[in-house]
């Protein structure tokens, strides 16, 4: 056994050896899984458009930016607990609890409903849009999912080389086929529309935001979904004209948002999934045990949860020892506010047991 694991270290070293870095390794490996899954489902290349090679390019550098951006995340210490612990949960028997917190936050996105119902509907619109949007063009661009017209005017769905359904070519369900990018393209419009719309109007958000990191990635949004639609105008009504000019348009500005996506605001897309196990990990441990304040006594936080964020600090060789013995992560944020207030002041205002007017107050 021992020669073995040897021979696997020396293995792993090797490879990892032969590139730069992790992030140079992984992204090796993904376009490399992406170029093989691509030679199967296009059946060795013979099916495969190469209209679509510029959005092929601008989906493997989104690639490797949504790498990048995960893993500077990743290492992170804070977000090692959370990925450590959350994948332990995942499976020691919680897989049920998972999948209903998944359909809460990823499908349904509750957790947004519980703030307003306007802004909920305005994410749900942009979020699904978006979404559906990949599922539609990703599987295509790489031709692993592709369409045959037999001469009895049945419409084959092909699949990684396997003829996944025939549908009537002039049906209903072939029609949602041909205008599924239209119909996600009206529920991203519609989505950014409310928006802005509340961008302009809510005094909060206008005092907040900012034009690079709020309103530009609307307006790319809006600017890809727009020029989409207006593909599907000039083959209906204007029998074609200026098409190769507004398809080049539009495939510039999906380029261009795909390079952007992963160094924005938008990426909270696709690394949205990783929050189910931030929300397993608090629900979990707080139903374990709860930290109470060493100021108040109020129990504010899971035990396991404050014992991380000691460690974490720990590793970062960060002390917030106080004075009278305990940590500063010891205490809930009303009693942490007052401490630092007592700081400034010379009064240890944190050891003084009155509520603050706001302390409880929601959203």
């Amino acid at each position: 056994m021992k020669p073995q694991t040897a021979a696997g270290s020396y293995n792993k070293a090797s490879i990892d050896r032969a590139f730069a870095s992790k992030f140079a390794r992984n992204m090796f490996f993904s376009v490399l899984i992406l170029f093989l899954l691509s030679l199967i489902g296009t059946r060795m290349f013979t099916h495969i458009d190469l209209n679509l090679y510029g959005y092929m390019v601008g989906t493997i550098v989104f690639l490797g930016g949504l790498f990048y951006r995960f893993l500077a995340w990743s290492e992170r210490p804070p977000a090692k607990v959370f990925i450590a612990k959350g994948w332990k949960l995942l499976f020691q028997g919680k897989a049920s609890k998972t999948a209903v917190n998944s359909a809460d936050n990823l499908v349904l996105y509750r957790f947004i409903w519980n703030r307003a119902p306007y802004r909920w509907l305005q994410h749900f619109l942009i979020g699904w849009g978006c979404m559906l949007s990949c599922f539609v063009t990703f599987p295509l661009v790489f031709g692993w999912m592709y369409f045959t017209m037999d001469d009895n005017g049945m419409y084959n769905v092909v699949g990684m080389g396997m003829n996944l359904m025939t549908v009537r070519a002039d049906g209903f369900i072939a029609y949602l086929f041909y205008n599924a990018l239209n119909i996600t393209a009206f529920m991203v419009i519609a989505g950014v529309c409310m928006a802005l719309y509340r961008r302009v109007k809510n005094m909060q958000a206008r005092a907040e935001q900012t034009f690079m990191y709020d309103f530009m990635p609307l307006y790319m949004l809006l600017f890809v979904s727009v020029t989409g639609l207006l593909l599907t105008f000039s083959n209906l009504v204007m029998h074609g004209f200026l098409h190769p000019e507004l398809s080049l348009i539009h495939q510039f500005s999906v380029i261009v948002t795909l390079i952007y996506l992963p160094f924005g605001k938008l990426a909270h897309i696709p690394m949205r999934p990783l929050g189910v196990f931030v929300k397993n990990y608090r629900e979990h441990y707080s139903a374990q045990a709860m930290k109470p304040c060493q100021a108040c006594g109020t129990e504010f936080i899971s035990l396991e949860q404050s014992n991380d964020v000691i460690e974490v600090l720990k590793q970062n060789e960060i002390n917030f020892k106080t004075q009278e013995g305990y940590h500063l992560a010891e205490l809930c944020p009303s009693c942490r506010r007052k401490f630092r207030i007592g700081r400034f002041s010379g009064i240890p205002t944190h050891t003084i047991k009155a509520k603050e007017a706001n302390q409880d107050a929601k959203g």
